[in-house]
Order: C-alpha cells, then sequence, then structure tokens
C-alpha cells in the first residue's frame, strides 16, 4: 500500500497551529499565497495585511511584545525592506519572528526582477545571522517546527524560504 503524500501547505498549517503562532501579518506573494490564503479565509487567525513587509514586522514586533507568537508572510524582495527593522529592532531586543518568505528567483529561475534577490538571499539572512532553511515539499512542516524551536532557543527572528510549486492550494 502506497502512504498519503502529505500536503505541505496543509502540514505548515498544522505546524504553525501546534507551535502555537497566533499572530499573522504581511504582503501577499503567489509563492506563499496558498497559506495567506487560508488565514484571510480564516476567522480565527486574524491576519492582518500590511502595506509593506518593513510595516508587518513592526506589528508583529507589538504583537510580540503583546503576548503573541508572530508570523510575517512575504516574497523575499520585500525581506530586503525588512532588514533595517530586523536589525535594528528585533535582533538588538530579541523580539522573534518567523519570517515566511517566498523565494523568488531561486537557481536564477524566474522573472529579470527576482534574479538579483534569488542570488542574494540566503547571503542576506546569514550577514545579519538569521537562521533559515529552504525545505522541500516534503519538509514544510518540519522547517516550521525547527523555526519555532530556533525562536524558542534564540529569541530572534528565523525565516522559512519557499521556492515555487513547494507550498501548493
Amino acid at each position: 500500500m502506497k502512504a498519503a503524500v502529505e500536503n505541505p501547505t496543509q502540514s505548515v498549517l498544522e505546524a504553525l497551529r501546534e507551535e502555537k503562532f497566533d499572530f499573522f501579518t504581511g504582503v501577499a506573494d503567489s509563492l506563499v499565497g496558498p497559506i495567506i490564503h487560508h488565514l484571510e479565509t480564516d476567522p480565527q487567525a486574524g491576519y492582518i495585511p500590511a502595506a509593506r513587509e518593513d510595516l508587518a514586522i513592526g506589528l508583529a514586533a507589538g504583537a510580540y511584545l503583546g503576548g503573541k507568537r508572530p508570523v510575517v508572510l512575504m516574497q523575499n524582495s520585500g525581506l530586503g525592506y525588512c532588514f533595517n527593522a530586523l536589525t535594528s529592532l528585533n535582533l538588538i531586543y530579541d523580539i522573534p519572528v518567523l519570517l515566511l518568505v517566498g523565494y523568488r528567483g531561486f537557481g536564477g529561475n524566474d522573472a529579470p526582477e527576482h534574479l538579483v534577490m534569488g542570488r542574494v538571499c540566503e547571503e542576506m539572512l546569514k550577514a545579519v545571522q538569521i537562521p533559515y532553511q529552504v525545505p522541500e515539499s516534503n519538509g514544510a512542516g518540519q522547517a516550521i517546527r525547527w523555526a519555532a524551536e530556533q525562536m524558542k532557543q534564540t529569541k530572534k527572528p528565523v525565516a522559512v524560504l519557499f521556492k515555487k510549486g513547494v507550498l501548493v492550494s
């Protein structure tokens, strides 16, 4: 008998629930769109769309200080907007946030406007010492669990980067 194929989006959503993440904000991106769609249609999730990614980081920081476990969703070009907020707020004041990031330009396969950030995304995260994973479909939920553990241990932001096709509707 063949084992059931795991739905990576459902696996991520289950892991977010299990790890008690309870505040969601971000900027739309189709690579993390299946998660955003679920959050927008679930009245219990309380997803708050943000106009910019750095605004979402600020909202998440406030939510954390108010006792929540925040998640920010975005594409990696938006991660560039966030580095000032992450380095001057989250990293120095120990404010953890889970970053779920659409990995545009991964491997040089994307529209031209995504290729530069695709090349430097991981190096930028390394430069500011934000741990990250780039899971395959069958490891998407486990990447959330890993990130939650990293956040508990370090009180710092952690990123999970989703390549095109990893999450499905």
